[in-house]
């Protein structure tokens, strides 16, 4: 799953406890954080949502595995 946030932990607590059953994330099982960046504007933080949504999806395990090869749940850190 894709989308930006300002609180990340609230937002990870939801993934995690299914708060919103008919959502992509719930449905399909997604409860761990394999990757994330850091915007200090929102805007940017749009424009690089907008950017990934658009890549194919090999490009996007290519971009986690460089940060996070093992995808370790990077919540529990």
């Amino acid at each position: 799953m894709i989308g930006i946030t300002d609180n990340i932990d609230e937002r990870v607590k939801e993934h995690k406890l299914k708060v919103y059953p008919k959502s992509f994330t719930a449905k399909y099982n997604c409860g761990m954080l394999v990757y994330f960046e850091e915007f200090q504007n929102g805007i940017k933080a749009t424009l690089r949502e907008k950017q990934f949504k658009k890549w194919k999806r090999d490009w996007k395990i290519k971009l986690i595995e460089e940060m996070n090869p093992s995808w370790t749940d990077l919540s529990l850190n």
